[in-house]
């Protein structure tokens, strides 16, 4: 992973010092994501939905500085080259999560592997963190599949403030010949305004709509 600062010219530079030391503002955009195709196709090739799910969310954040920005030491703005997920297992047995994180890689059939491979391994691992080692470049990626919802709000309050997204998807359910994914974005105002919001979560959809561009099975 690797920090790169903001340039000089950077267009939001007024809008982050306004958001970091007037506003403190956090906001949610939520939507439904047509996987019409992307569950077709996962159907067809014998895939689990939960690493098919944060590889799209994840190609996507990783197009976009806004949604992995961070600081320096001194608080200086700037944001990783990559980022990688944290997402949560539930446990059957007694009804709690922990975190696992998997390294980042574009290569679908690739991720997909390390995901499963994560979920063999750790998942029946209890308390929060199941997997150590977790580095600094994540954004938490999440599956709430019990329910499918219309809003999902988010406020987390730390100090210094949390600059990176929160995803969190609901269960998806058909309607008027679709499959459809609740979807919402929690985001630092500081990071990202609703425009880039939006255009993440119109990309998330665009990817699920061609899924024969990325989606391949994974090398047995």
């Amino acid at each position: 992973m690797k920090f790169c600062p903001m340039p000089s010219d950077w267009e939001r530079a007024d809008h982050f010092r306004y958001y970091q030391t007037t506003v403190f503002t956090r906001y949610n955009l939520n939507a439904e994501i047509d996987i019409t195709n992307t569950e077709a196709m996962r159907r067809r090739l014998g895939l689990k939905f939960y690493p098919v799910f944060l590889w799209m969310v994840m190609n996507t954040v990783n197009h976009w500085k806004e949604m992995r920005m961070t600081t320096d030491t001194d608080g200086n703005p700037g944001y990783w080259d990559h980022c990688l997920p944290v997402y949560p297992i539930f446990h059957e047995d007694d009804h709690t999560f922990s975190d696992l994180w998997t390294e980042w890689n574009p290569d679908f059939p690739a991720f997909y592997q390390a995901v499963m491979e994560d979920m063999q391994t750790y998942g029946d691992v209890h308390g929060v963190k199941a997997k150590e080692g977790q580095l600094c470049n994540f954004i938490p990626v999440s599956l709430v599949p019990w329910i499918s919802f219309t809003g999902h709000g988010s406020d987390t309050f730390t100090a210094p403030q949390m600059l990176f997204p929160i995803v969190v998807g609901g269960r998806f359910f058909e309607r008027d010949g679709k499959i459809l994914l609740p979807l919402s974005i929690s985001c630092n105002h500081a990071a990202a305004d609703g425009w880039h919001t939006a255009q993440v979560l119109l990309e998330i959809e665009k990817t699920a709509q061609h899924p024969e561009r990325w989606m391949t099975p994974p090398k047995r």
